[in-house]
């Protein structure tokens, strides 16, 4: 780990990986431009490294220019590109290859293409070393990629914090802040809810109920709503990938929260590596699957008598009630072998007075 200013940042990508992806980059390069004598523009201050590999690379005449562009304020983008400086040559019929260190918003690239179609270059090639597919929305097509990465802030082999990190010849992710994130199951009748309410409020944690997402994505017809439709308008199981599409949404749309607590899935173990993978891109972990443990009959009974009051059909016939039960556990019984495994499964006595249950769940998570 290392420190720059304020913030700790962690290992993501060594030299090896990063000369292996320069070398892709080279060889797209080397492909298609053969004899050309391109116009290399290396965008200043971060691609000055990417660029001096891309030409030790590159097998046949060139020139480069260096242009200077400033879109980062610290750690976040101010979606805002300076005027532009340093460009002197005649562009005009040329094959011009901008080289980027990182593609992201696309801000710089978009004002970049702009400048050099208007001044009449024949063919615009754009190179990065990193990428990041879920932060870019422009049109123009990014023809030569290194590497693609998550949507996180990164330092390292040109790239800063505030002046710092240019230097490293590896790059480190922002290391996140310690992160409570909580799987939270319990059989119907449990309580769940109700202490996940109280949960979140506690330890300042966003609830992401699986149920409340697809509604919410399906009622504002959003892309991945309506692709969720589509299969379940055909009875068809939604794919796994979707579901973590909508949970990933829902994850960078609060990213000031202290952690998560997962409501509805994972429900098989492939989920579960799946909900491991997307906190790891975010630079995190599942810390507990917590598992609300109340008596069959207790259960029963407290469900029937809900159902006299909630008007729920499946909350009024017992033997559903058992069956809803059974399958819970079915479910429960794979990912607790899972977490288990991890050492990251807590079972908590779900009976009692609201309070004494929160007590009882508050230790279990202060000592994780």
């Amino acid at each position: 780990m290392i420190k720059l200013h304020d913030l700790e940042f962690v290992p993501f990508i060594s030299e090896d990986e990063i000369a292996v992806a320069i070398d892709k980059v080279a060889i797209g390069l080397n492909e298609d431009l053969k004899d050309q004598n391109p116009l290399f523009i290396a965008v200043l201050n971060g691609a000055f490294m990417f660029a001096s590999e891309v030409l030790k690379r590159f097998n046949s005449n060139c020139e480069i220019s260096f242009v200077k562009l400033a879109s980062y304020d610290g750690t976040k983008t101010t979606h805002q590109v300076n005027e532009l400086i340093g460009l002197n040559e005649d562009v005009s019929g040329r094959t011009v290859v901008i080289l980027e260190d990182i593609v992201d918003t696309g801000n710089t690239v978009e004002v970049l293409t702009t400048l050099l179609k208007d001044k009449g270059c024949a063919t615009l090639k754009i190179a990065t070393l990193f990428f990041k597919p879920e932060a870019y929305h422009k049109e123009n097509t990014i023809d030569y990629i290194g590497i693609e990465i998550p949507n996180k802030f990164i330092v390292g082999y040109g790239l800063d914090y505030n002046g710092l990190g240019r230097n490293l010849t590896e790059v480190y992710q922002l290391k996140s802040r310690n992160m409570t994130n909580l799987v939270l199951f319990g059989p119907p009748g449990a309580g769940k809810g109700t202490q996940a309410e109280v949960l979140k409020e506690k330890y300042n944690l966003v609830h992401i109920s699986t149920g409340d997402v697809f509604r919410y994505n399906i009622k504002n017809a959003t892309e991945l709503g309506t692709l969720a439709k589509s299969y379940i308008d055909k009875g068809q199981l939604v794919p796994d990938e979707v579901t973590i599409d909508m949970l990933n949404a829902e994850v960078d749309k609060n990213t000031d929260a202290q952690g998560f607590i997962f409501d509805g899935f994972p429900r098989t173990e492939a989920q579960a590596e799946s909900l491991a993978s997307l906190l790891a891109s975010k630079g995190s972990e599942v810390s507990a699957m917590v598992a609300l443990e109340v008596d069959d009959e207790v259960l029963v009974q407290r469900l029937l008598e809900r159902g006299k009051t909630s008007g729920r059909p499946d909350d009024a016939d017992e033997g559903v009630i058992r069956n809803r039960i059974k399958v819970y556990y079915d479910e429960t019984a794979i990912l607790k072998n899972y977490y288990q495994k991890e050492n990251k499964y807590f079972g908590v006595n779900g009976v009692g007075a609201v309070n004494e249950i929160t007590i009882r769940l508050s230790e279990t998570i202060d000592n994780l």
